[in-house]
């Protein structure tokens, strides 16, 4: 499946917010199934996306055919024309909820590795002490999607922020000029499953949330300007619609 078919779904942002047919139960486990595909790299062939809550932490998490994370980009040696991996749920929750401003865009969580640069100065994921080398581990981001052409036809990219804007921006925000937040909650990935932990003052913001799952490739502009950051790939749709078929707790 290549991103014009998740783009052809994904252009326009009614669609994606927009709720989706009631959800498939994997055995015991909630959230939706998604039948394997033989198309797709088994790492990134989603086959269960759920959110559940636990007080006040919403658990992420996304199952696969095969081994969850041990794909990663082959490193260029610039920022320019980087890749990034992801996997990643889009939410129907606001983006004011995490720290953006209102209506901002889609909010996304993401679990991402970019070897070419680090985007979470305020944490050493490899543990060496040095706090700017660990882009290549898998992370988590906080990400505000919209649509930008520029990218390609109807297709996605991480929001920019336009030079000398001051949008409302998370306190964890890593400084580059886009619309993402670096959070430090470390995906645990094992065997076939990503699972994002993120606690939330109010857990009531996302237990009313549609959601998805959905596997990744962006791309930094190669020039580092507006769009910085584009949705170039799509390994794979668990719903295989975006219809969101996901709901909190179900």
């Amino acid at each position: 499946m290549t991103y014009k078919v998740f783009l052809h779904h994904a252009g326009t942002v009614a669609l994606l917010l927009a709720a989706g047919t009631a959800a498939a139960h994997g055995p015991n486990d909630g959230g939706f199934v998604a039948p394997p595909s033989d198309q797709v790299a088994a790492p990134f062939d989603v086959i269960h996306a759920r959110i559940a809550t636990e007080g006040n932490v919403a658990v992420f998490h996304m199952g696969v055919t095969g081994t969850a994370g041990s794909l990663t980009p082959a490193p260029t040696g610039a920022v320019g024309g980087s890749d990034a991996y992801a996997y990643v749920w889009p939410t129907t929750i606001d983006p004011y909820e995490v720290g953006f401003e209102r209506g901002a865009g889609i909010l996304a969580l993401a679990a991402t590795s970019h070897p070419d640069f680090d985007d979470t100065p305020l944490f050493d994921e490899n543990n060496d002490g040095d706090f700017a080398n660990d882009g290549g581990v898998w992370h988590s981001h906080w990400v505000v999607l919209g649509p930008d052409d520029t990218c390609g036809p109807g297709a996605l990219k991480v929001l920019d922020v336009p030079e000398g804007a001051k949008p409302r921006l998370p306190k964890t925000w890593p400084g580059l000029p886009i619309l993402l937040d670096s959070p430090g909650w470390q995906p645990d990935i094992h065997t076939d499953t990503v699972e994002i932990r993120v606690p939330f003052d109010d857990i009531a913001v996302i237990e009313d949330a549609a959601f998805d799952g959905v596997t990744a490739g962006l791309r930094v502009n190669q020039n580092l300007h507006a769009p910085f950051f584009c949705v170039v790939d799509v390994f794979d749709i668990g719903s295989g619609d975006l219809s969101l078929p996901g709901r909190v707790n179900q």
